[in-house]
């Protein structure tokens, strides 16, 4: 049987080594000092092998999720339709001399149609090209979003089992108490890690989706004008 005592001093232990570790290198002094970034990587990844194997599958689903949001985010830049003016753009449609970028190869794309019926199959090529590739994204991160706390959730799970299987199989030595503080701190560094990641990747996807939003409507916008002046062209013509 443990003894109270040495059982609340292993928990004291394990919950100030994971809050201390957590904190980062605040007490290795400043990054600035010789030896402090070898020093806090030293500190993760020492936090890190203390998280068990739940760490594995919560660093894919941040790899996953980050690098899903950096593509997606360097694909929407690439559109560049937010830092051409309106009053600009749309000369483009009378001058194809003047277009240029992104933009200006989407205007020519989708003014190459003789026909209404045309026009509109150019912008719903658009549509399933780009937008349905936007929302696979963002639907692949909002699963990695949930999934992040889950894995902490599970590694929070598999280190209280380690915690209560040294409770009832230790004595109250040394090895008992060390198995304790290593199953807390398991439980607590996959929990914060879980939440770490989640909480970042939440407004990460919260930002990119007003981002694909805004695509969206500005598409909207431009087949609507495009529309328009073919409508009048036409009437010009006839």
């Amino acid at each position: 049987m443990i003894p109270a005592a040495a059982l609340s001093s292993a928990v004291a232990s394990a919950i100030s080594s994971a809050v201390s570790s957590s904190a980062g290198s605040s007490s290795a002094g400043s990054l600035s000092e010789p030896g402090a970034l070898a020093r806090l990587w030293s500190d993760a990844v020492a936090i890190w092998l203390s998280g068990g194997w739940a760490m594995i599958p919560i660093a894919i689903v941040a790899l996953l999720m980050f690098g899903i949001g950096t593509h997606l985010h360097l694909r929407l830049r690439e559109k560049g339709y937010d830092r051409v003016p309106e009053r600009r753009w749309r000369t483009w449609i009378d001058d194809p001399q003047a277009r240029e970028g992104p933009l200006g190869e989407l205007i020519r794309f989708v003014t190459a149609s003789s026909s209404l019926q045309a026009m509109r199959d150019f912008f719903d090529q658009i549509r399933t090209t780009e937008l349905a590739a936007h929302d696979r994204d963002l639907k692949v991160m909002r699963v990695c979003v949930a999934a992040a706390p889950l894995f902490g959730l599970l590694g929070t799970v598999t280190g209280m089992l380690v915690t209560f299987g040294a409770l009832a199989g230790g004595s109250g030595g040394e090895k008992t108490m060390s198995q304790i503080s290593s199953g807390i701190s398991e439980a607590l560094i996959t929990t914060e890690t879980g939440l770490v990641i989640a909480l970042p990747g939440l407004f990460l996807q919260f930002l990119l989706s007003r981002a694909c939003e805004r695509h969206r409507a500005f598409l909207a916008h431009l087949e609507t004008i495009c529309t328009q002046h073919l409508i009048h062209r036409d009437r010009a013509t006839a």
